[in-house]
């Protein structure tokens, strides 16, 4: 067929493209189940390991409260924590499907023609080039041809303002003729490709956590701020003087609701993310959330140290002194400090008196144990502890043996200093 060479083209034309239903991931399970599924899995996974740390005793020295303050000082049952965290996920649950409902079918197909808009932008701002040299004085075409005898083409055709002349590709016109047309260069798609597949992916993510940390901050502080919110909602969550990991979304249904289900959801939608970002997004919100109130500082852990917000920095908030700071969740901290709502004092003393008096709680308890029976076992739904009663004399004594240090006074206490610290 003759090539028609009476057509002229000003960029590259952009491909054609079929669209068809995307694959599910785990087939037959649809991507959006996956969606909703994966971060309860996260999130009781996640629980469970440090649970697991917990009830064994392990690495004692990263943790933030000993078992005496988890038994003395919290509110809540752990039965009680689990019943509102499974309802709260149910209700999560629920809200993921009605947006399934009304969402539609995601397809694919179309990912080469959206490579090539990108790469069509680049061309375009490549026509800019000239013109801005020329603001500092400096010939564009005449450098380009210099650059080009050199051997740097695909640089000389930068400098001319994306002139491309020898990069070419046939094409069928829609009656069927043949034509030569402008093509991309390799260095176009290979830069149009990293900004489709990373760079707008990454930004969307950004804007998505920044999203969630807004609205999780400005909601989070009305609810202390207004005595009525703290009461009717809040208040449940600061049960947990000494959070754990599974306690994470232990809330009320309502502050749940808004706190959690909607931020993430408001979120994942202005960002405009796919079914497949919003996996990777749900589930590492969720992942943040249970690290943030996981009850160890470990300095290996980079959820700990990507960002301020951290275990050691929620922990403040929980606590009596620091209730009115440290609003920000789950991811960054701007928000506190842009704002002055960081908590700036002492924490160390703090910390320790608090160890010191739960410790008496427990040691007091055990002293009034019936002096009859040679040996009691304790059992607390909250937590386990053994009480040893050592008959001395006439009368007969308790001792707690305990499952952690008796003081973290000093270089043994049980949070690094970096974490007890200003």
């Amino acid at each position: 067929m003759a090539v028609n060479t009476s057509v002229a083209f000003d960029l590259p034309p952009l491909p054609t493209y079929t669209l068809t239903a995307r694959e599910h991931l785990l087939a037959p399970l649809p991507d959006s189940i996956l969606t909703l599924v994966l971060p309860v899995i996260a999130y009781w996974g996640m629980s469970m390991i440090y649970h697991f740390l917990d009830v064994n005793d392990y690495f004692v020295e990263y943790r933030l409260h000993t078992p005496a303050e988890v038994l003395k000082r919290n509110k809540v049952t752990r039965w009680e924590v689990v019943r509102d965290v499974v309802l709260q996920q149910v209700i999560q649950t629920l809200a993921g499907f009605a947006f399934i409902y009304f969402d539609a079918e995601e397809t694919v197909g179309r990912e080469e023609y959206d490579v090539a808009v990108w790469a069509q932008r680049l061309r375009i701002a490549q026509k800019a080039v000239p013109s801005l040299l020329a603001l500092v004085g400096v010939d564009a075409i005449r450098l380009g041809k210099s650059v080009s005898q050199s051997g740097y083409t695909m640089l000389a055709g930068v400098l001319a303002g994306g002139s491309y002349p020898g990069v070419t590709q046939s094409i069928f016109l829609d009656n069927g003729a043949e034509a030569v047309a402008p093509a991309f260069t390799n260095w176009e798609l290979a830069v149009a490709g990293f900004i489709y597949w990373y760079f707008v992916p990454t930004l969307q993510f950004l804007l998505a956590i920044s999203i969630v940390d807004t609205w999780q901050y400005f909601l989070h502080r009305a609810m202390h701020l207004n005595r009525w919110l703290y009461v009717t909602f809040h208040s449940r969550h600061h049960r947990l003087y000494v959070p754990y990991a599974f306690g994470a979304l232990y809330n009320h249904p309502v502050e749940g609701f808004l706190l959690d289900t909607a931020g993430t959801g408001i979120g994942f939608l202005v960002s405009g993310m796919t079914t497949r970002q919003a996996m990777w997004f749900f589930t590492m919100s969720t992942i943040k959330t249970v690290d943030d109130h996981c009850g160890y500082a470990f300095p290996w852990d980079p959820l700990q140290h990507f960002t301020s917000n951290n275990a050691a920095y929620h922990d403040i908030h929980h606590q009596s002194w620091g209730i009115k700071t440290n609003f920000s969740q789950p991811f960054f901290i701007f928000w506190d400090r842009l704002l002055g709502t960081q908590w700036t004092g002492e924490v160390k003393l703090r910390y320790e008196r608090a160890r010191e008096n739960a410790q008496k709680q427990v040691d007091l308890d055990a002293a009034q144990a019936p002096e009859t029976t040679p040996t009691v076992t304790v059992t607390e739904e909250r937590e386990h502890e053994r009480v040893v009663v050592s008959p001395e004399g006439p009368a007969a004594r308790t001792r707690l043996r305990r499952k952690t240090v008796d003081s973290l006074k000093g270089p043994s206490h049980g949070v690094p200093g970096s974490v007890l610290h200003n």
